[in-house]
């Protein structure tokens, strides 16, 4: 019954993605192309037909798109296209493979880069029953927290990195626990072109520590080969911007900082009268913390050092020093950037039978601004 209630999520998550079909642009609709800025896209993606947003609209998934059409970003048009050309230059993997999967040809490309963390998502559904397999109620619960987090769906209906980058970390952790590090720390590597961010799931190799000269120069190896394929793309980058290569976004600041912004914005909104989308910002935010204490407790606590963990305490540290920007919005951005914070903390739920109903609904209370995303979009 449990695997059956499974299918019928993916079927209700393939409907809403049909929603954002449009003929003649396809799933372009997904990019979050807004109609503003098409004076500036570059001219490849302005000749070709796809979905653009009226006011106030516009998402990152534009840029990355563009970038798609455009993989060495040796146009010089590109810059005008991008906020910000050296830091999202950095992001480049899944532009990469929207390009591959295009053929080169920018209608098919901007295609693909839409449906790719469709097909990521889709994916991650499967590879998720390793760790939760969805054939009890509490395991359905797990598996349907991690499958409708606000994080993972956001990323999907506006064609961001996130969803599929968390395929790959998931990948490197099914490698490490078959006992390869150097599998894990070459799909980390990959991981590292998507977001730099992915690199902090390379604490999962601490798992081949054991107190010898020869396990730690293999731990050695494995992170050299990590930050090697993002150090010699920023050595590419650094002939066209020179020495804006390390440009940021300004995302990290002092521990806490912007946690505490968040719950003053979310206590503020309730002093008035509470719109939706204030229960779906109060309910990430108590998400994010559960999952974090969760997590912090099977490490320190249970001594779990299981992959899963180390990732998710990794992840949570990311959290604790975002800036307020990465929390700002509704809920905001630091749902997918610590996606793999919710996975991390389901899997421990999965591993701790006495774990009480109340924890497993608070922890996936993400899945509240996840339906309402995609109430919207029906």
């Amino acid at each position: 019954m449990w695997i059956a209630a499974s299918a019928l999520v993916v079927v209700a998550f393939l409907a809403t993605i049909a929603q954002s079909y449009h003929p003649p642009y396809g799933f372009t609709s997904l990019i979050e192309f807004p109609q503003e800025s098409h004076a500036t896209e570059i001219p490849a993606v302005r000749d070709t037909p796809h979905f653009e947003h009226p006011p106030p609209s516009g998402y990152d998934g534009q840029f990355y798109a563009q970038m798609a059409v455009e993989p060495l970003l040796r146009d010089p048009a590109i810059d005008g296209a991008l906020d910000n050309p050296a830091y999202r230059g950095r992001r480049i993997l899944f532009s990469w493979t929207a390009y591959a999967l295009g053929l080169g040809k920018p209608a098919w490309i901007l295609q693909a880069y839409a449906l790719q963390n469709v097909a990521a998502w889709l994916a991650l559904a499967w590879i998720l029953t390793r760790w939760i397999r969805p054939e009890t109620a509490r395991a359905f619960a797990l598996w349907t927290g991690c499958m409708l987090a606000h994080g993972l769906l956001v990323s999907v209906q506006f064609a961001l990195p996130d969803g599929a980058s968390l395929l790959l970390i998931a990948a490197a952790v099914i490698a490490v626990e078959a006992g390869r590090p150097f599998v894990a720390a070459l799909v980390l590597g990959l991981a590292g072109l998507a977001r730099e961010t992915n690199l902090l799931a390379a604490d999962a190799l601490a798992r081949v520590e054991r107190r010898s000269v020869r396990s730690w120069l293999i731990l050695g190896v494995c992170l050299l080969i990590c930050v090697l394929p993002l150090a010699l793309w920023i050595d590419y980058l650094r002939s066209i911007y020179r020495w804006r290569v390390l440009d940021s976004a300004d995302n990290i600041n002092l521990p806490f900082w912007g946690l505490w912004w968040k719950i003053k914005m979310v206590a503020s909104e309730f002093n008035g009268r509470p719109k939706m989308w204030s229960f779906g910002n109060a309910a990430a935010v108590l998400a994010f913390v559960a999952q974090g204490v969760c997590v912090i407790w099977a490490w320190l606590v249970r001594r779990d050092r299981s992959p899963w963990t180390l990732v998710a305490v990794a992840f949570f540290a990311l959290g604790l020093i975002s800036h307020p920007v990465v929390w700002n919005g509704n809920p905001g951005a630091f749902t997918r950037v610590c996606l793999p914070l919710t996975i991390g903390a389901n899997v421990v739920l999965a591993r701790w039978p006495e774990a009480p109903g109340w924890l497993i609904a608070v922890v996936n209370l993400s899945v509240l601004p996840g339906v309402f995303l995609m109430a919207e979009v029906w």
